[in-house]
């Protein structure tokens, strides 16, 4: 093989091809424009450069929409939607909802004490022993009585002067009906409560996944590499990554498929999670990632969606944080930085979480795994 053969490898994707070599443009690692494209990867090479569709966003969320497929019931989708919803909006429902409760059976009781005469002028409290009128509740006088009536009962609190009496059967009826209905709502109200305080979506804020993954050679292997790290304190143990690839396909052909990749963590054990640490994908025979270049991630459409799992210290409940990765947050041939130095003066080890997405440019082949490791077995260099 030739130097300018030599060269091709790292400058555009391989091709045996003769009349397809053009002169070897020394380029910066990580900046690669690929030439003389067909014109279908030019096309696809525009779109790229428009706003990216994720199915995951950055800050773990999915972007899917189930909604015409969604057949759980009105109280199952109420209450995920309360558990899952700011705290702001859930004391808001639970103030529209404790409210409209007590507005609802105070309505039925001041119909009931309407239709039976309580609220006629010679019926009221102070004229009842003159009359001899014995109402359905003692001591109304009107909505707002019935109001603090509803409220009572729904609190069990005692009701002082305001008391049901044996006269109407149908405010024993609904004053039954009330207690049922209480129990019932309130059992929901605590269950939103404990799920919203107990619920380890909070824990997950504090799990920052670096903004980029970057392609180097690491052990003269090409590596697909992101950080993860811990800011709190109380730690997570038991920890384990995943990543899958998920492959898009073009305008004409909207096949999606998912595949996991093999990751290994660098510079800890699954039980301790002292410091922010590297994933590491080796591209290699099996990683679905083999034969994509520099060149191929510039006019690529796919998404890398990292997982990251592990089991609170404190609570020992199951955590869980996602990002993704676009080929527009892949960075071809850099590294990341240091993040932790040895502080002499306090005796500690200080981890720089601004460093966390830190990176800096090195050397690194722009061409696919598979063309690197060809390249490599004609010099009989082949380390893969």
């Amino acid at each position: 093989m030739s130097e300018r053969e030599d060269l091709k490898c790292f400058s555009e994707p391989f091709d045996d091809t003769e009349e397809n070599y053009t002169e070897t443009v020394f380029l910066e690692p990580g900046v690669y424009y690929p030439h003389n494209r067909p014109l279908h990867s030019q096309k696809k090479r525009t779109r790229s450069t428009q706003q990216t569709k994720r199915f995951v966003f950055k800050n773990g969320d999915f972007n899917i929409d189930q909604s015409n497929t969604n057949h759980q019931g009105f109280f199952s989708r109420w209450f995920v939607t309360m558990v899952e919803a700011r705290w702001r909006w859930t004391l808001v429902h639970f103030f529209l909802a404790f409210t409209g409760d007590w507005l609802f059976f105070g309505f039925i009781y001041w119909i009931i004490a309407l239709t039976h005469g309580d609220l006629t002028e010679d019926h009221l409290p102070p004229y009842q022993n003159e009359t001899n009128w014995t109402p359905c509740v003692n001591n109304i006088y009107g909505f707002t009585s019935t109001f603090l009536f509803s409220v009572e009962v729904h609190t069990t609190v005692a009701y002082g002067k305001r008391a049901i009496t044996l006269e109407c059967p149908q405010t024993i009826t609904a004053m039954c009906l009330q207690c049922m209905v209480c129990s019932i709502f309130q059992a929901f109200m605590v269950g939103i409560l404990f799920a919203k305080l107990t619920r380890p979506k909070g824990r997950t804020q504090t799990i920052l996944f670096s903004r980029q993954a970057v392609v180097t050679l690491r052990d003269g292997k090409l590596c697909m590499i992101f950080r993860v790290g811990d800011m709190r304190k109380s730690r997570i143990l038991n920890i384990k990554a995943s990543v899958f690839v998920l492959k898009l396909g073009d305008d004409h052909d909207e096949n999606y498929e998912q595949n996991e990749l093999d990751v290994e963590m660098d510079g800890c054990e699954s039980t301790f999670f002292l410091w922010p640490v590297s994933v590491i994908h080796i591209i290699d025979e099996k990683s679905p990632l083999y034969s994509i270049s520099a060149a191929d991630l510039l006019v690529g459409k796919f998404e890398i969606l990292a997982v990251f799992e592990g089991v609170i210290e404190s609570t020992g409940q199951q955590v869980q944080a996602r990002t993704s990765y676009t080929e527009s947050d892949i960075l071809w041939g850099h590294r990341f930085i240091q993040m932790v130095k040895d502080d002499n003066e306090k005796n500690v080890y200080n981890v720089d979480f601004s460093k966390l997405c830190e990176t800096e440019r090195i050397d690194t082949p722009l061409c696919s795994a598979s063309e690197f490791r060809s390249m490599l077995s004609l010099f009989d260099l082949d380390t893969i």
